[in-house]
């Protein structure tokens, strides 16, 4: 099943070396764009590993769907080619790969690096309750 990419989706797709925002409407083809340039960026050569890659979505369901949908393209590559190690490595890789959310990113960065933020060690996020 290939599909048909827009100019501009091709662009998101091809561009390398460089970060990349992709904003569209619902429904645009934004998760498949993204798969698509995950998928060449891990498979092709020099490669880069899933694992060193930074996915941002705005819901937990976003990313669980692209997770899931990076799984499914390197399994069917894997099926073509089953002996091929680097697509083996991938899909290894692939439950260490940083695609979540926004807000989940930043309260890793931020336990992560409490002591530098001089935060005190125990500090928690308020819930929506308690923030109103």
């Amino acid at each position: 099943m290939a599909n048909k990419w827009t100019p501009q989706q091709e662009q998101a797709i091809n561009l390398h070396n460089r970060n990349l925002l992709v904003s569209a409407a619902a429904g645009s083809g934004k998760t498949a764009v993204l798969v698509e340039r995950i998928i060449c960026m891990i498979t092709e050569e020099p490669g880069v590993d899933v694992d060193r890659l930074l996915v941002l979505t705005f819901t937990r369901a976003a990313a669980m769907e692209m997770k899931e949908r990076i799984a499914a393209r390197i399994n069917r590559m894997l099926i073509v080619e089953p002996d091929n190690a680097r697509l083996k490595k991938q899909a290894a890789l692939l439950t260490h790969a940083s695609i979540t959310t926004i807000d989940s990113f930043c309260l890793r960065v931020v336990r992560d690096y409490f002591g530098e933020l001089d935060l005190d060690p125990d500090f928690r996020v308020g819930d929506e309750g308690e923030l109103t």
